[in-house]
């Protein structure tokens, strides 16, 4: 069971919108919020990540201007608006409609002047906000990943074949750029993980390498529905009920019945957006005995009854609707 990548599929809502960014400085273009994670990739030149200037709606960034240099990858969460520039002193103008190009595999937008050239993938991932995973909520707000002088050389692979794919026009790029795209969330949040110190004592970065907790985890992940008491975790993970319970909430920071809890709530919420099963095939692959007992949980985790969370997903356009890689 390869937890991260199940994590990342229950909180996926859809494909993840992108762009091809070109900017001929001086340029400056400000990105509204988005409703999950945003990502640029430099592919050719530099540029600087900014908090939004006064003029900007939402709530800014808490971080300084970032210098971005070629082969970089940013990760943005907490839906905040920020801009891009090729000097942290240029003015930056909204993205709008008027300034994108369909095309394929992916559209277009071009802005500045006729100085040195900047070419970025800028997009968003739509991420399922009702329940954040705790290790999505682990990220800081801003992930700036390098991948000069050999740093996550799996990472600069990918970017290397989006470069190569979004400049060349090849046979075949419709299908291979989007596979590069989602594959690129896993490579980010496995080089943020890989970078955390080894020493670290709590976070998911430790958890999902504990010998005691990590087992757990897993057994967790692969059945959910399954009757698990703190007992049978602990037995699972080879140790002791009192120093199982400890260790799970410091490292995974809650207990770990809630995150069962958490992560059948999480699997239901997947299971009525992506698929029509009757809720109680839902309730049972969630480890409830009733419909009755599953929507009282799901709704208590969601605020919303079981049908009512799957009609309004279903009703829910798709953010940057003709814009999807």
């Amino acid at each position: 069971m390869d937890i991260l990548t199940e994590v990342l599929g229950s909180m996926r809502t859809g494909r993840p919108a992108s762009v091809r960014t070109e900017g001929r400085a001086p340029w400056g273009l400000r990105l509204p919020p988005v409703a999950g994670a945003g990502f640029h990739v430099v592919l050719r030149g530099s540029c600087w990540l900014l908090p939004p200037d006064d003029g900007a709606a939402g709530p800014a960034p808490r971080h300084e201007p970032v210098r971005l240099h070629p082969g970089d990858v940013v990760f943005l969460q907490n839906n905040h608006s920020h801009a891009l520039a090729d000097d942290p002193g240029t003015p930056a103008v909204d993205a709008g409609p008027a300034r994108f190009r369909p095309g394929s595999p992916i559209g277009a937008l071009s802005l500045g002047g006729d100085g040195p050239r900047t070419t970025l993938l800028c997009g968003a991932y739509h991420l399922d906000q009702g329940r954040p995973h705790p290790l999505v909520r682990q990220l800081p707000e801003v992930v700036h990943l390098e991948t000069r002088h050999g740093r996550h050389p799996e990472l600069s692979a990918a970017v290397g074949l989006l470069r190569a794919e979004l400049e060349e026009e090849r046979a075949g790029a419709a299908g291979i750029v989007p596979a590069l795209i989602d594959a690129l969330l896993l490579y980010v949040l496995r080089a943020w993980l890989e970078e955390q110190p080894a020493t670290a004592v709590a976070g998911w970065s430790a958890a999902l390498r504990d010998p005691v907790i990590a087992p757990a985890l897993t057994a967790i992940h692969e059945d959910p529905a399954a009757r698990w008491s703190v007992e049978s975790l602990a037995a699972r993970a080879g140790t002791s009920r009192a120093t199982f319970a400890r260790r799970f909430h410091t490292l995974v920071g809650e207990p770990p019945l809630a995150y069962l809890t958490r992560w059948r709530m999480t699997t239901a919420a997947r299971l009525l957006r992506e698929a029509d099963h009757p809720l109680s095939v839902v309730a049972t692959r969630t480890g409830y005995g009733s419909e009755f007992a599953f929507a009282k949980a799901f709704k208590r985790a969601y605020g919303l009854p079981p049908g009512g969370y799957r009609r309004h997903a279903a009703a829910t356009p798709m953010p940057f609707a003709g814009r999807h890689a």
